[in-house]
């Protein structure tokens, strides 16, 4: 008798899950309606079947959540990183300015005209290593934000989830976006039905 209420269970639990599945992919398909049509196409139904099998337990809710977290605080890092500089290069300005027209003021007149050519190649100078500063550190914003988007295609492509792989390709990571962009939806949808997802 336990070995039928056993298979019993399993049955009802394969049904719940089918369910479960068939209620995703309706969803899913709802909210692909909603973008672009040249993205509708490239969202075939088994990728979307997929996706919604992946879906199933939560888990890549919970994952795309701690991404998003990780995501925004590296973000704001490297914005206050950019800021510092930012403030740096600011208060080298004024100090430069400052000790300029200190100088000026104790110049002599007619050394005055030697002294502003001298100023305006160190201002010149300060400038450039500013701009070289800026441009090294917008580099290494562009590199540190290009390495997180590929530890999430990775992170994602582990979890199964359909459509993530690691990839540069423009056109695939719009794909990429917008599929993270149905599963924000999905749990957001969820959280207004009262429920973890869906």
């Amino acid at each position: 008798m336990e070995r039928y209420t056993g298979a019993f269970e399993e049955a009802v639990d394969g049904a719940r899950q089918q369910e479960r599945h068939y209620q995703l992919l309706s969803a899913l398909q709802s909210l692909v309606k909603e973008l672009p049509s040249s993205f509708q196409q490239r969202l075939s139904y088994t990728t979307l079947s997929d996706l919604a099998l992946a879906l199933l337990d939560g888990t890549v809710f919970e994952i795309v959540q701690g991404l998003l977290e990780i995501q925004h605080l590296t973000e704001k890092s490297l914005y206050n990183q950019r800021l510092r500089l930012q403030n740096e290069h600011r208060v080298l300005r004024q100090a430069l300015r400052q000790k300029h027209q200190e100088a000026q003021q104790a110049c002599r007149p007619h050394n005055l005209p030697v002294l502003q050519a001298a100023q305006q190649r160190e201002l010149e100078a300060v400038e450039h290593r500013i701009r070289e500063e800026q441009r090294a550190m917008d580099q290494k914003i562009v590199l540190e934000l290009d390495r997180k988007v590929a530890d999430q295609q990775s992170t994602l492509e582990k979890a199964g989830v359909a459509g993530f792989y690691v990839t540069t390709n423009p056109q695939e990571l719009t794909l990429q976006m917008n599929l993270l962009e149905l599963i924000r939806k999905l749990q957001q949808r969820g959280r207004q039905a009262g429920k973890t997802t869906l």
